[in-house]
């Protein structure tokens, strides 16, 4: 079954096109990736994804609402059904981790104190978080934990689906293959869908079910890592020629 479906999507910014016509389909409960060079466009299709921006024309197909023609009250039970881990946690430096993972459950959510409490807690031992942590700023904390934290964040509404921005960049590569190990558990555990950006090579073979390469404004694959280096690609067969 496909959850995300898009179609002939341009992006531009004033004279320079970014995305001239991508088309890609992620299916439920794979773990797909979105790559290629930098500034070829993962992000911002990631971003056009979540609704928080639009692309110039063409269709995005999100669990069977088209997100460019959704309307306002449509789009805000939409967003309940996604979480998202930006590329360096993007945690709220004044609040505590508890507060952070809480948010959206205050936000959108008229559930009691007491409740909330269970399910950050809950959150926090999910994704490999200790209780004493939760009152810790993100000033206080390590790399590693604020994108535990956002992870749990990006969690606390129960999601079906699950986008990661960049999630291994700036860890070591012990930590790297914790978080890596840690999004395959969830996607068991909870029946995810996730859509990744990412660059890291090890991550990529470690997770990643099927891949859309974003290149010169197109997709120049989308399909299994099985037969990616036949591709003729010159960013493909740079990329990847360390694991050919």
């Amino acid at each position: 079954m496909q959850l995300i479906e898009v179609k002939n999507v341009v992006t531009a910014f004033g004279d320079r096109v970014v995305h001239d016509g991508l088309n890609l389909s992620i299916n439920e409960g794979e773990i797909y990736g979105l790559l290629g060079p930098s500034g070829c466009g993962k992000t911002t299709l990631l971003r056009e994804m979540v609704m928080l921006q639009e692309c110039t024309s063409g269709s995005i197909n999100i669990l069977g609402k088209d997100i460019s023609k959704i309307r306002e009250r449509d789009a805000q039970q939409l967003r309940r059904e996604w979480g998202v881990l930006f590329q360096f946690g993007a945690l709220f430096s004044s609040l505590n981790i508890a507060q952070n993972i809480a948010l959206p459950l205050k936000e959108y959510t008229s559930l009691s104190q007491k409740m909330i409490n269970e399910i950050v807690a809950f959150k926090l031992n999910l994704v490999g978080l200790n209780p004493s942590d939760s009152k810790l700023y993100p000033s206080e904390i390590s790399g590693g934990m604020k994108k535990k934290a956002g992870l749990a964040r990006a969690l606390a509404m129960d999601p079906k689906l699950l986008f990661l921005d960049e999630p291994t960049s700036g860890l070591d590569p012990i930590s790297a293959k914790e978080f890596d190990a840690l999004i395959l558990n969830l996607r068991s555990m909870l029946g995810l869908t996730v859509v990744m950006v990412t660059h890291d090579l090890r991550s990529i073979y470690d997770t990643l079910d099927r891949v859309a390469i974003i290149d010169n404004k197109k997709i120049a694959y989308e399909g299994t890592l099985d037969e990616i280096t036949s591709v003729q690609s010159e960013f493909i067969q740079t990329f990847f020629s360390e694991k050919a």
